[in-house]
């Protein structure tokens, strides 16, 4: 009988694959960071191999979810004037973005300005789907979105039919994203702290 090869599974097949395409592209980095990637490789192989089990998903109509969580980052030039309302806005509120607890499953956002104040970054992590994270924001604190976002050029109103075409056609979905810990939701992320202080309490008691 002829005596058969044992053959990788195909995932391990295609890191092998990808790892060579790394290689290749990496060739003509400087001789640093050759030296960073060779040191890295074999992390680098388990890492891609872990990959090929993971649960990154679609967070629904655009961008990326794990787990429980999902990422969102739009951007957009910014209106005549925009700029400068919107970041007299974010001085006033120096950081104190409390309105958007009302939302419930908003993990946290940042605004950022690009380009020399001719575009607006807008960043996102949050529970669940996009169609209804979209809507908790128009039903819950419709507003406060309209002061923030008619910085943007185009922003038709978060209560316009057009809004969710709006944010599809400035969102850029992550080709790479990391959450520390995507089985946790906001509401399941406070409610791990509420327990890890009562127990605190109870053996400061104790001690």
């Amino acid at each position: 009988m002829a005596t058969q090869t044992p053959t990788r599974p195909q995932h391990d097949q295609t890191v092998e694959t990808k790892i060579q395409q790394v290689q290749q592209i990496y060739a003509d980095a400087p001789e640093y960071v050759k030296t960073a990637l060779k040191n890295t490789l074999p992390s680098l192989k388990s890492l891609g191999s872990e990959a090929q089990t993971s649960h990154a998903e679609s967070a629904g109509r655009i961008g990326v979810r794990l787990g429980k969580v999902s990422e969102l980052t739009l951007i957009s030039p910014f209106a005549p004037g925009g700029a400068q309302r919107l970041r007299s806005l974010l001085q006033l509120l120096n950081g104190n973005f409390s309105a958007g607890a009302k939302v419930g499953t908003l993990h946290n956002m940042r605004f950022v300005f690009l380009d020399n104040d001719t575009k607006l970054l807008f960043a996102t992590a949050y529970d669940g789907l996009w169609d209804p994270y979209i809507e908790d924001f128009a039903t819950k604190i419709p507003d406060e979105m309209d002061i923030i976002f008619s910085a943007a050029e185009g922003w038709p109103g978060i209560r316009s039919p057009k809004v969710k075409d709006w944010i599809v056609a400035h969102q850029i979905p992550a080709e790479g994203w990391f959450v520390a810990h995507p089985d946790l939701t906001v509401a399941e992320t406070a409610r791990v702290k509420r327990t890890g202080k009562a127990v605190e309490g109870f053996l400061d008691k104790l001690a």
